[in-house]
């Protein structure tokens, strides 16, 4: 996804901290008979241990601010799905190639001019007969690995972790849309790209 386009969110709307049940017990505990094993650790403070980090969003390997937009994001919409967070070059060349076979000037429509968006567009251009998605994103993970990390860096924000996509949905859209323009944070939110539907936020 894009390192810059399009108009920006909200930004720096304080962050809710999260609502986590801490266990809390009465601090004066009822005696026990002498002997007896000390009472287990308490059925609250496990499931608020839990409750503390999500799978799904602990694999999109975020950096702590687009981390913590994700989290802000999931309280208030329990449903929204993530469909990408950081990616390395293999997976930016293959999401990359997955748009350019709906729409091969794709490149130059979603990401901002840059060494890198142009070269990966020139060689899309030059590579009319490639018409897979897998021997599109061989030819741009060539082009990637051709590239200095400052050139990737101007690319797109998925390669710095620093940004992450959802899945467009037509139920509560736009309590979504409005959720992810309030997060902390939001430098961009994206709902087309290239003319494709996708809802991209960087941080």
């Amino acid at each position: 996804m894009p390192g810059g386009k399009t108009t920006p969110g909200s930004l720096d709307l304080t962050r809710n901290e999260m609502d986590v049940n801490d266990g809390t017990s009465p601090k004066t505990a009822v005696d026990s008979p002498a002997g007896s094993a000390p009472a287990p650790a308490s059925a609250p403070a496990a499931a608020a241990a839990a409750q503390s980090t999500d799978a799904d969003i602990e694999a999109l390997n975020l950096s702590d601010t687009a981390k913590k937009a994700a989290y802000e994001l999931k309280q208030k919409c329990r449903d929204v799905v993530f469909t990408s967070g950081r990616r390395d070059k293999d997976g930016q060349a293959s999401a990359m190639a997955s748009n350019v076979v709906l729409n091969r000037t794709w490149i130059k429509e979603t990401y901002a001019q840059s060494d890198a968006s142009k070269a990966c567009q020139k060689w899309v251009d030059e590579h009319e007969e490639k018409k897979t998605k897998d021997e599109i994103a061989a030819g741009l993970k060539e082009v990637l690995d051709g590239l200095t990390d400052a050139q990737l860096a101007g690319l797109s924000k998925h390669l710095s972790g620093d940004a992450f996509d959802v899945q467009p949905v037509e139920k509560d859209a736009d309590k979504i849309k409005k959720t992810i323009q309030g997060l902390s944070g939001l430098s961009k939110f994206l709902t087309s790209e290239g003319g494709l539907v996708r809802w991209h936020a960087q941080f």
